[in-house]
């Protein structure tokens, strides 16, 4: 049987689904060495979910995080990725700050991209994967699986096609962020794609949110697929991706060659196990079924983002209300398929509506602009009485019809003239002073340390509020503490 190559995603879709992408570059760097020595394919890295959340929560600065990750990651291709034209925003930039972009990429270690556009309007991705392929990076384009009545295998296999035709892509994927297909619809998705790839390979990556998702990857291998996406446990299942330990094995015991070190993937499981326990960060464990799933459709990190959200506005209790309004925006606004940035868009639409118990009386500028096309023309149409309340709640600034964007970089090079490319691109994405924070938090840490287990004892200690006395003696050691009264 054929060889199956695994595009690892621990240091990327995995933590961005368990740990609200929170990894960070000290608790990678340990393992990156025994990472580009197991066997991957590719390693999946950065996108604009991991480039935000450095700038703004962890203030490291994301450039430097792949220069770092590039010094030990010398056989494997590190993976990146272009969300339609938005970058890090939801807001379209111009053509030319997309291409500065995908070089600021290639200069600092990325030989692997994907591009996708939630909508499958094609306009928006060919030119940056033409671009791709100019810097001497692979390709790999994208299609989003949505479960909608638009969403055909008729309507797949035909933008797979277009795409190839237009772009040359090295690489096709199918990108299933919301975990909803089926091992019954990967039969007959799957076989419905290769009809038009010819030589392109056929790469499936998906989510575990209904626990489906390892038997969809044996069913798509079985079927043709010969790229698959996996994190190793114990970040993997939940709502991230299927373990690569688990499907490595259930390959290989169907026949399947898989080139994959096991001893150093349990090694870098192992690692990141550690931190978990050390940091107080979820495990991945597999999930129960869940039909209500294929109604709401939201993508695994953003269910594990919304939580948290919810939570601190101490609002946890109207989780189930907010999904189930999601799902009713989500059919509204004609099935877009939710990925950032959509999932987003109908996400907060959907808190919104639930807060204000008025459905569109506040409209965010994002789904104002969805609804007119501003980022692609919408597969199906906006429900005309929604359609009314959007445009006359939503802001008045937004012109009804979009307008071309100039280029920008020139404007950007004199506006900053004493600094990197990079640095320019982070100034033009992120408002205020978040930049300026990121550089004022000094130096980014690359080591990480792991307490010793006396210093862990004592940290646990001290978080119980009514530890009234503790008594610890091992050989001549006696340590006692008291509560002050």
């Amino acid at each position: 049987m054929s060889e199956i190559k695994i595009i690892d995603t621990t240091l990327r879709d995995a933590h961005q689904c368990l740990w609200a992408t929170r990894m960070t570059t000290a608790m990678m760097l340990p393992v990156a060495a025994a990472m580009d020595r197991s066997g991957f394919e590719a390693i999946d890295l950065m996108s604009a979910i991991q480039f935000d959340v450095c700038v703004r929560y962890l203030r490291e600065d994301p450039w430097q995080r792949l220069r770092l990750m590039r010094e030990r990651v010398t056989r494997t291709k590190l993976q990146s990725a272009m969300r339609s034209k938005s970058l890090l925003s939801f807001d379209v930039q111009p053509d030319d700050v997309n291409y500065l972009w995908l070089e600021c990429l290639a200069k600092n270690g990325i030989r692997r991209v994907r591009a996708i556009d939630a909508l499958c309007d094609l306009d928006n991705v060919v030119g940056i994967l033409r671009k791709v392929k100019e810097l001497g990076m692979e390709s790999v384009g994208s299609i989003v699986f949505c479960q909608s009545p638009v969403h055909t295998n008729e309507f797949f296999a035909r933008k797979t096609a277009e795409l190839i035709a237009r772009a040359d892509i090295d690489v096709m994927m199918i990108k299933d962020p919301g975990g909803l297909l089926t091992p019954d619809r990967i039969r007959t998705l799957v076989p419905a794609m290769l009809k038009v790839t010819g030589r392109v390979p056929l790469e499936l990556h998906s989510h575990c949110m209904t626990g489906l998702a390892p038997l969809v990857y044996l069913e798509g291998v079985k079927l043709g697929v010969t790229q698959i996406q996996t994190s190793i446990a114990p970040l993997a299942n939940g709502p991230a991706q299927p373990a690569t330990q688990t499907v490595v094995r259930n390959l290989r015991s169907m026949g399947y060659t898989i080139d994959i070190d096991d001893g150093l993937v349990d090694e870098v499981g192992a690692h990141f196990r550690a931190v978990a326990e050390q940091d107080h960060l979820p495990l991945g464990v597999p999930m129960e079924y869940d039909q209500f799933h294929y109604e709401h459709q939201l993508p695994g990190g953003m269910l594990t983002n919304m939580k948290f959200q919810l939570a601190q506005a101490g609002l946890s209790h109207k989780f189930g209300e907010v999904l189930a309004e999601t799902a009713r925006v989500f059919t509204d606004l004609g099935w877009p398929a939710m990925v950032t940035p959509f999932s987003q868009l109908v996400a907060t639409q959907a808190v919104l509506n639930v807060m204000q118990n008025d459905r569109y009386r506040t409209v965010p500028d994002e789904v104002k602009k969805y609804a007119l096309g501003y980022y692609g023309k919408p597969l199906a149409p906006v429900a005309p009485d929604v359609l009314d309340r959007i445009i006359n709640n939503g802001s008045p600034k937004i012109a009804l019809v979009p307008q071309p964007l100039a280029p920008a970089v020139a404007a950007l090079r004199k506006k900053y003239p004493s600094i990197s490319d990079e640095e320019r691109l982070l100034r033009h994405l992120y408002a205020g002073s978040q930049v300026d924070d990121m550089r004022a938090a000094g130096p980014m840490q690359t080591q990480y340390f792991f307490d010793k287990p006396l210093v862990r004892l004592m940290q646990e200690l001290a978080r119980r509020p009514r530890a009234g006395r503790v008594y610890i003696e091992k050989g001549n050691l006696k340590l006692e503490l008291t509560a002050r009264a």
